[in-house]
């Protein structure tokens, strides 16, 4: 698969589909740290869920915003990390909980605000750019920076 790759979202409806889409995607790129970059409000946390339950993850997920981390699993009982790095202040809190850890593990990460660690992050990664097109149409972008 080549990147960047574009994804359409005209509506809510049509999320799961690009989900699969994205799904199919990071398999495809062989990468686990998955960057998603997009103004509040743009979906980033919605992506994600819907993201989580193409994977078969039965977990409630949410965004954790003040966790910081959330962990589910997958239909394998992989570990899927999901970060929310937007309330930190400092790069010094992503390192007291282990993020780099949680980076290198091997395991799915999936990364809100990933701009706020930058510092953290290992140059292999996807990046996924959620645009606002209107009131429920989005944009999906995805790359290898």
């Amino acid at each position: 698969m080549t990147f960047p790759q574009t994804i359409p979202i005209p509506s809510l409806y049509h999320l799961a589909t690009a989900a699969q889409q994205l799904q199919a995607a990071i398999q495809a790129s062989g990468q686990t740290l998955i960057l998603f970059e997009g103004e509040m409000g743009a979906g980033k946390t919605t992506t994600i869920r819907a993201l989580c339950q193409a994977m078969g993850v039965a977990d409630d997920v949410s965004s954790p915003t003040f966790a910081l981390v959330n962990e589910y699993r997958d239909a394998r009982d992989q570990p899927i990390y999901h970060f929310d790095f937007y309330r930190i202040d400092t790069v010094e809190e992503a390192v007291n909980i282990g993020a780099q850890e949680y980076f290198d593990s091997g395991y799915l990460c999936l990364i809100e605000w990933p701009s706020r660690v930058e510092a953290l992050l290992p140059p292999d990664r996807l990046l996924v750019t959620l645009t606002v097109i209107g009131p429920t149409e989005r944009e999906l972008r995805i790359s290898n920076e």
